[in-house]
């Protein structure tokens, strides 16, 4: 327990030192080109700062377990510390342990603070940037939901609001009902039109048929569970989603003929790409000197931080390319991280029955 803790602890030192370094340094460099885009009034300059702040944390906190997985195993080696756990009969699974079991522990957390405004907060940062709101009202909304075509003139997430609505009902291929208001707000999972008017066709269009018909109501119910920021995110093709968001907004869109990808790009980049960490982590743990007389540590740390930015890029790249619909999410993201665990895993067999077979040789000499 002991041992557990004290590798647990350096571990989680090193981890804080350099995301800490890594979100200042892009935090800085971030202020420096939009400092005189800031807002003029301190709330929100601080409170851009803050969300910037959460941004790099959030692009940076999966790479920088890696980093300091790496700065602690080279301590180790230099001190002839791991050295000395082997000889104390510490096998390499159990002195990996604490990695992974920390690792794991602050990827669960990571993800599920994206069921939070966490994930948004490079949308909020932008919105304050441009316009000093956290916020910014969507005009000219047109979609459709279960056959009807729907326009909002403006959409505020921020009131649960829409102004200036439009629905036109279709039943068979034709035209069977027009609703228009002036406002709308959300409510018990409904969007709530207080005044509305319909106007109805005819049937059959002639002169001794019935005219068209029209009607003020003054409450009706529409867009069951479409909630505002639902609304807001995909039709303005954002990718900023919450977890509940981007399953709610899957599970209602399902059915509507709209393409998925964004949603399905943001899922998978939250809940399966930073595991690509973990995966690291055991794949560089593979190739660690256990003493440092006859290592060049110097090498060793270079490689494995090449390594990692490699892969950590080439991960940022398809996915990126998945968010603009260049690649499907499952090609983008999922089959990468597979390729990935498949190779570490070749790669651990390939060392442990190397190192099988000089064991033998050893014994076979003696």
């Amino acid at each position: 327990m002991l041992f557990f803790k004290t590798i647990s602890f350096l571990y989680l030192r090193y981890c804080i030192i350099i995301l800490i370094a890594l979100t200042g340094f892009m935090l800085g460099f971030d202020l420096m080109d939009s400092l005189a885009k800031l807002p003029k009034s301190a709330n929100l300059a601080l409170l851009y700062v803050s969300y910037r702040w959460l941004y790099a944390l959030d692009m940076m906190l999966p790479i920088s377990t890696v980093f300091a997985f790496i700065i602690t195993m080279v301590e180790l080696v230099r001190s002839n510390a791991l050295t000395a756990y082997y000889a104390l009969g510490y096998s390499r699974l159990k002195v990996l342990a604490p990695f992974l079991v920390t690792t794991v522990i602050v990827l669960m957390v990571y993800i599920g603070a994206h069921s939070t405004s966490f994930a948004r907060a490079n949308e909020y940062s932008d919105n304050l940037r441009e316009s000093s709101q956290l916020l910014i009202p969507t005009n000219n909304l047109f979609f459709t939901h279960e056959g009807n075509y729907i326009f909002f003139g403006t959409l505020n997430p921020i009131t649960q609001t829409a102004q200036t609505i439009r629905i036109f009902t279709f039943e068979k291929g034709k035209l069977h009902e027009a609703l228009s208001a002036d406002e709308a707000y959300y409510k018990d999972h409904y969007w709530v039109i207080q005044k509305a008017h319909l106007i109805r066709p005819p049937d059959v269009l002639n002169l001794r048929g019935k005219g068209i018909e029209t009607e003020d109501v003054n409450e009706i119910r529409v867009l069951h569970n479409f909630r505002p920021k639902i609304l807001d995110q995909i039709y303005e093709g954002k990718v900023n989603y919450t977890i509940f968001d981007a399953v709610d907004a899957m599970r209602l869109l399902n059915a509507q003929n709209i393409d998925l990808s964004k949603i399905k790009s943001s899922l998978y980049r939250t809940l399966i790409t930073p595991w690509f960490a973990l995966i690291l982590i055991i794949l560089i743990y593979g190739r660690v000197p256990i003493g440092s007389r006859f290592a060049n540590l110097s090498l060793y740390s270079f490689g494995a931080i090449l390594v990692t930015l490699l892969v950590w890029g080439l991960l940022f790249m398809s996915g990126e390319l998945s968010n603009n619909k260049t690649l499907i999410p499952e090609v983008g993201i999922v089959i990468p991280i597979a390729l990935l665990a498949i190779f570490t895993a070749l790669n651990l067999s390939r060392f442990k029955i190397k190192s099988f077979l000089n064991l033998s040789q050893k014994k076979a000499n003696v």
